[in-house]
């Protein structure tokens, strides 16, 4: 296995130091420009490739699609447009289909790009514009299965993509809303306020309060700590099982009869109701050797909740 990944890592690497990055920074400026559908096609292997690039393109923002040749050839090529760029990946460049294929799409009006490994092939020099995609050999050892060709098509593909986004400057919210389901979806879409505890379930108490008067408050809404805050609920600093632990090492139980405001933590750190449920987990383990398990959550300057880790870590959103 060692020499075989040796192999695939060479054959990559030659890729990497033979491809003309002009060309695809040529491509790229085609892409960007194009007003209609990015749309890819290839056979066997190369149309595998094609059908991924075209799905990781929809879903980073760009509009494109996967046009399968044989079903070009009998209708489906009423879906190519004049505004659209075609885009035909093979490694030989001599897949009989996509070279019937290419006359039709261009008189359609749209603008034909081959993705080939062989600058001479028939379909470089039926396409308008073609990208060489150079590679040694297969690592397949009769040089014959589609392995290191197929693996740099993707790699196009996905550099393509990354740079399309970039251009187009695809935020987080863009890429959301394209993604509102599953483990992804949950990961960028779901929120504090979607699963922070609220109302009644939040320890909150005054900073004049006794810790005995409030010992059942933290231990009945299990949540290790209590919220202090001000009449007006804004924060005023946060008391946890910790602290309870360190001012009876400290004072013995004398500290029961402290006020909250000589034993709690000031300026602990918050999140905002409206930040995503992943970057609130960041911020709780952010100091790995002081990891925080509960944050009080706020909302224009009051506190509105509490938020803790085990929540969040129920919800799989960091997987």
């Amino acid at each position: 296995m060692r020499e075989l990944f040796l192999l695939a890592k060479r054959s990559i690497d030659f890729f990497f130091d033979q491809v003309n990055v002009r060309d695809v920074e040529l491509l790229l400026e085609a892409m960007l420009g194009c007003s209609g559908s990015i749309v890819l096609s290839g056979v066997g292997k190369s149309g595998l490739i094609a059908q991924k690039i075209a799905a990781t393109l929809i879903s980073t923002g760009t509009c494109a699609r996967y046009l399968p040749c044989v079903d070009a050839l009998h209708g489906d090529i009423g879906v190519v447009s004049p505004k659209d760029l075609f885009i035909a990946i093979s490694k030989s460049g001599e897949s009989e289909e996509l070279l019937a294929l290419i006359p039709f799409i261009e008189q359609r009006g749209a603008k034909t790009v081959a993705l080939v490994s062989k600058i001479d092939s028939r379909l470089a020099r039926k396409c308008s514009m073609n990208v060489l995609l150079p590679v040694d050999r297969e690592l397949c050892p009769l040089d014959l299965a589609p392995t290191t060709s197929t693996q740099i098509q993707l790699i196009l593909g996905d550099v393509l993509a990354v740079a399309l986004m970039r251009a187009k400057k695809i935020s987080v919210a863009d890429f959301a809303l394209n993604h509102p389901a599953g483990l992804l979806g949950k990961k960028i879409t779901l929120k504090v306020k979607d699963v922070m505890l609220q109302g009644a379930d939040v320890p909150f108490c005054y900073s004049t309060d006794r810790l005995v008067d409030v010992l059942h408050e933290l231990s009945s809404k299990k949540c290790g700590s209590l919220i202090i805050v001000d009449e007006n609920q804004r924060l005023q600093g946060i008391f946890t099982d910790g602290d309870l632990r360190r001012a009876i090492q400290s004072r013995g139980f004398s500290a029961l009869e402290t006020c909250i405001a000589d034993v709690m933590t000031r300026a602990p750190k918050i999140v905002q109701a409206e930040q995503l449920a992943a970057e609130a987990m960041r911020v709780m383990e952010e100091d790995p050797a002081r990891p925080v398990s509960v944050l009080p959550v706020v909302s224009d300057d009051r506190v509105v909740g509490v938020l803790r880790m085990h929540d969040i870590l129920n919800q799989k959103v960091l997987k």
